[in-house]
């Protein structure tokens, strides 16, 4: 893997975390999920909570390659700046836009959740570039440490405005979630409402999430060997998840909370991830298995706006007559399609396998004529 050469296992990582979040985002069915594709009710960790610190971390490391290809390239500072500051408002407004659509009623905008996945990616993306652009090594680093150890500091010991004791065991009485109320109030997520998995004061760690990318990214550059960055993908990997767990002893990991010991163990699994996906391509030469998560990996905000507005369309918008009274498309797909000949459980899996296939087909498509989505 040459410095010039594209770094192809780290498409096919990205791509298995959007296709992984193509399956989370749409069972056949909520009332029938495995287990691994569900959340951790708060404390703890699924499968399913590794999929967005993975593709933040991708996205620090793609922040450090081109961020150091435009400087290489003659981009000027000012130029990187607004480059930055830009690439990460439009990523925001499109989270905002898919979240409002279909626009009607007007609700939909008056009312829209202003946090959200895309939301948090444009902030962290902005942000965190910009916190690492011309900045050491080992400042980037302690920018890390004050955002992990701060934010530690901010859950564990600031008391909440009208609760007699702080806590992190219940969601919605979290300092966290006392400044969701306090500056989105109306506007989080519609399940819980007293509070928001991608809010404000959670999106500082996963900046953190981000940064650490960014340190492996730079990392990569400039190792002149395979074996070297692998060593170093595993080596930091691997300290990552052992500092995570131990400390969730005294902080849990927490997806919800993005607590700072979620933060290492996460990281640290997706550098273990990417140091295994590159061995397989690059060492072992096995390469046929990824070819589906590269096609997701080039095209990535395509797959995740398009999902999201099939699935809004199928799911609510467009209905269909039977026996006298409206179904979504969506749920007559499911209930024909699957779940006449399926266990609940394998049809909700099947029906998100198959959506994920379908949107496979689309950006293969796209791949084949040079159509990337690119902000």
């Amino acid at each position: 893997m040459s410095q010039s050469s594209r770094w192809d296992a780290l498409d096919v990582v990205r791509g298995l975390s959007v296709a992984g979040m193509l399956v989370v985002n749409n069972p056949g069915t909520w009332d029938a999920v495995y287990p691994p594709l569900r959340h951790a009710a708060w404390h703890g960790w699924t499968p399913t909570d590794l999929i967005f610190p993975l593709f933040l971390f991708i996205v620090g490391i793609t922040t450090a390659l081109s961020l150091a290809r435009r400087a290489e390239a003659g981009a000027t500072d000012g130029q990187i700046r607004r480059r930055i500051i830009a690439r990460g408002g439009l990523i925001a407004l499109s989270g905002l836009l898919l979240a409002a659509f279909p626009f009607l009623p007007v609700e939909r905008i008056t009312d829209v959740r202003i946090p959200g996945v895309l939301q948090r990616i444009g902030v962290c993306y902005g942000v965190g570039a910009l916190l690492a652009w011309r900045r050491p090594d080992r400042g980037v680093l302690g920018v890390v440490a004050a955002l992990l150890v701060g934010y530690w500091a901010i859950l564990a010991l600031a008391p909440v405005p009208g609760q007699a004791w702080r806590t992190i065991d219940v969601p919605g009485q979290t300092f966290a979630a006392y400044v969701d109320r306090l500056l989105l109030d109306g506007h989080l997520w519609s399940a819980s409402k007293t509070w928001d998995p991608e809010g404000p004061l959670s999106t500082l760690p996963a900046i953190g999430t981000l940064l650490l990318g960014v340190l492996a990214g730079r990392i990569v550059r400039r190792t002149a060997s395979l074996e070297s960055r692998l060593t170093a993908l595993f080596g930091w990997g691997t300290i990552g998840v052992v500092a995570g767990l131990v400390w969730n002893w005294g902080f849990p990991i927490n997806k919800s909370l993005w607590t700072s010991s979620y933060v290492l163990f996460s990281a640290g699994i997706a550098a273990l991830l990417l140091a295994t996906v590159t061995w397989i391509i690059e060492v072992r030469a096995v390469r046929g298995w990824a070819a589906p998560f590269r096609t997701y990996g080039l095209n990535p905000l395509l797959a995740f706006l398009g999902s999201g507005v099939m699935a809004r369309a199928i799911g609510s918008l467009i209905t269909v007559e039977v026996g006298g009274q409206p179904r979504s498309l969506q749920r007559l797909i499911f209930e024909r399609g699957f779940a006449s000949w399926l266990p609940p459980i394998d049809a909700s899996l099947g029906y998100a396998i198959a959506f994920v296939g379908v949107w496979y087909l689309v950006l293969l498509t796209f791949e084949r004529r040079g159509w990337i989505l690119r902000i």
